[in-house]
């Protein structure tokens, strides 16, 4: 499997990381963010939207970060993952979106726009990451893991962009279930980094 790959996402991170909790062979290409190659015929052609990350198992093509977790992990039958019960795979899915949506406008934007100069509404940003951040400490005060008993897609999806947070101004430390549910992930076994998590 071939992953287009951009160091700096928490996006791309997201599927590394799986890969690497999970020891799933996986082949990284960088795609050249700086010169425009996810803009290129070429990569359009591969994915219309021309965004990263993007998956290629053979002739199959999976786009979106949550999307590439899912796959992974109904291929590989890891359904400690991706629970295949109805009410904790909704559970499962309704993180999802909340990482591709609140997430997204939250720790994300912000960070865009001070890592990388993004123009955006910075102040809703912050206000957004707060909100997310208030919602996940409160809820990992009476959990450990986002979902269930041991970890799932659901924490793997949500976990970069907070741990990333701080470089769009917001600082998780006196978040003190959130801190210890990052903590936790960074000690499991396989765990990997990338540029920026602390």
């Amino acid at each position: 499997m071939k992953l287009y790959d951009l160091e700096l996402s928490g996006n791309c991170y997201k599927v590394r990381l799986f890969c690497a909790l999970n020891q799933i062979p996986l082949e990284v290409y960088a795609v050249d963010y700086l010169a425009g190659e996810h803009k290129s015929g070429a990569y359009l052609a591969l994915n219309p939207l021309g965004e990263i990350p993007l998956l290629a198992d053979g002739d199959f093509l999976i786009r979106d970060s949550q999307a590439i977790l899912i796959y992974l992990a109904q291929k590989h039958q890891l359904t400690e993952w991706w629970p295949q019960e109805a009410k904790s795979q909704a559970l499962v899915a309704q993180w999802l979106s909340f990482a591709a949506n609140n997430i997204a406008r939250g720790p994300n934007d912000a960070r865009l726009h001070d890592l990388f100069g993004i123009s955006l509404d910075v102040a809703s940003a912050r206000q957004n990451a707060l909100s997310c951040t208030n919602i996940l400490d409160n809820h990992l005060a009476t959990h450990r893991w986002l979902v269930g008993d041991t970890p799932t897609l659901a924490d793997i999806a949500c976990y970069p962009y907070m741990a990333l947070m701080h470089q769009g101004g917001v600082q998780a430390n006196s978040f003190h279930h959130l801190t210890r549910w990052m903590n936790d992930i960074k000690h499991m076994e396989g765990f990997i980094t990338m540029p920026g998590i602390e």
